[in-house]
């Protein structure tokens, strides 16, 4: 009976509490503005500093038709890359060769220079008949790994491949 004679008192002092007024347009408004820096140039700044093109060349936009130097992100995830791998393992057993080559790609896409990818691409590569491929990504694998456990075998097979040539 206490505790409910208590909850009517504070409900009734809640409402009976003086509202403050509205707040006026400007009390709302974001104080941002105040706070902004102007990075606009001083006057006369070419004048003032003839040379100062070169010292900021680096910082403005490239053209579009200029994208030598852009790179394109992907997601790192070496999980995915891992299982990509595991089921290019299972399709290269199978002797599906394209399938193989298609995950093993998919892997390089996930974590990017991973070896054991490299290497398998090579071999998918082989046996699909691309010797050029082939030669190329053998020769990545041992960029990425030049002592790697696989090493012994990407050179077997780039001596192999330059004797069919």
């Amino acid at each position: 009976m206490a505790v409910l004679a208590l909850l009517t008192s504070l409900l009734s002092a809640q409402e009976s509490a003086p509202k403050p007024a509205n707040p006026t347009p400007d009390a709302q408004e974001s104080s941002s503005r105040d706070t902004r820096i102007d990075t606009t140039p001083p006057k006369d700044d070419d004048k003032n500093h003839p040379n100062s093109e070169a010292a900021v060349a680096d910082l403005a936009p490239a053209p579009a038709s200029d994208t030598s130097d852009v790179q394109e992100f992907h997601p790192w995830n070496p999980y995915k890359a891992n299982k990509d791998i595991q089921v290019g393992d299972y399709y290269f057993k199978r002797k599906n060769y394209k399938a193989a080559l298609d995950r093993y790609k998919e892997a390089l896409y996930y974590k990017n220079n991973d070896a054991v990818a490299t290497f398998r691409i090579a071999e998918c590569q082989e046996k699909l008949g691309d010797k050029a491929e082939a030669k190329k990504f053998f020769e990545q694998y041992l960029k990425i790994l030049p002592e790697g456990p696989l090493a012994k075998d990407a050179h077997a097979q780039l001596a192999k491949l330059a004797k069919a040539e």
